[in-house]
């Protein structure tokens, strides 16, 4: 097993400093200059020639190209990505908050997602084709197709403007969880839940599950070797849970003011805080390559042929 986490460890590395040189030729792909750019943002009225220089200079703009990625990168490995160009604030100290505050509403959404998608997948298969199946399904489908932006607004108007039960923003309390986590659930349990339901339908034709009948082997227990093995597919779905939930959070967010990573984000495209949103890339690049091989190495624990496939 070792072995297998060090090989995945090996992939990963490269996969990183690929990402990490894609996110800091972001703010060359812009048709102004660099320092132009750093001039606007931080509301100069008159940008001249020598402005430009002196920016260049005071931040390293002038140096090759090359020498200010590895520079770049050799910071960003302590957590150091700069400071912001509208604020003049460090970055991390901007970033680093928000994506707690991110991380948190997308640890209990995943939870929250886990539980419903197994629950209503296994119910689902045990059920296929039944009256509960069909409804389950149907509902899903209905609630999914729904964009999550209208939701949200309904259930604020109902829930909090109506009945007067939860706040419509913020995050005050644990109850400033509810409104956000109910409708990313929403939007992914529908999704994830026919995943296992698949997993496991394909599973109930298996040879195993014949012959562990015909031996006599109480249903429970076949139902949970079932489950064993279909979560083995399911895992990797849900490892990607997380970065997926952590990058797409930005209308949730917005919509519930939510102080995370979306919200942060938005501003800084809005005024082209460069350094802002090359971190926040960074971070949710980083945040996919780690839970997907943090997913592969969970399915090798439970499943060793995997590891030799590596």
């Amino acid at each position: 097993m070792g072995r297998y986490i060090i090989k995945r460890l090996a992939i990963s590395i490269p996969l990183l400093w690929v990402i990490s040189f894609l996110t800091f030729i972001l703010i060359n792909l812009s048709p102004l200059d660099p320092a132009e750019v750093v001039l606007q943002a931080q509301g100069v009225p008159k940008i001249t020639d020598e402005l430009i220089a002196q920016t260049k200079e005071a931040l390293g703009m002038d140096q090759p190209f090359i020498i200010r990625y590895f520079d770049w990168l050799l910071a960003c490995i302590n957590l150091d990505f700069g400071d912001s160009y509208v604020t003049g604030k460090p970055v991390w100290s901007l970033i680093g908050p928000a994506f707690l505050n991110t991380l948190k509403l997308t640890l209990v959404s995943s939870v929250a997602i886990i539980v419903l998608s197994i629950l209503l997948g296994v119910i689902c298969a045990l059920k296929e084709g039944k009256a509960i199946d069909k409804s389950i399904r149907g509902f899903s489908f209905f609630l999914t197709a729904m964009p999550s932006y209208w939701l949200a607004s309904l259930l604020i108007w109902f829930v909090s403007v109506k009945l007067d039960l939860l706040p419509t923003s913020g995050m005050d309390s644990y109850k400033s969880y509810i409104l956000p986590v109910i409708i990313i659930t929403i939007s992914y349990a529908g999704i994830y839940f026919r995943n296992v339901r698949t997993s496991m339908l394909n599973n109930l034709n298996e040879d195993y599950v014949l012959y562990g009948r015909a031996c006599g082997l109480p249903e429970k227990k076949i139902a949970m070797h079932i489950l064993r093995n279909s979560l083995q597919v399911a895992i990797s779905i849900f490892g990607m849970a997380v970065p997926i939930i952590l990058g797409s959070t930005v209308v949730i967010e917005n919509v519930f003011a939510w102080p995370g990573l979306g919200s942060l984000s938005v501003k800084a495209i809005l005024s082209r805080d460069f350094p802002i949103i090359q971190a926040y890339v960074l971070i949710l690049a980083a945040a996919f390559v780690l839970f997907n091989m943090i997913s592969d190495i969970i399915n090798a624990a439970m499943n060793p042929k995997l590891r030799n496939d590596l």
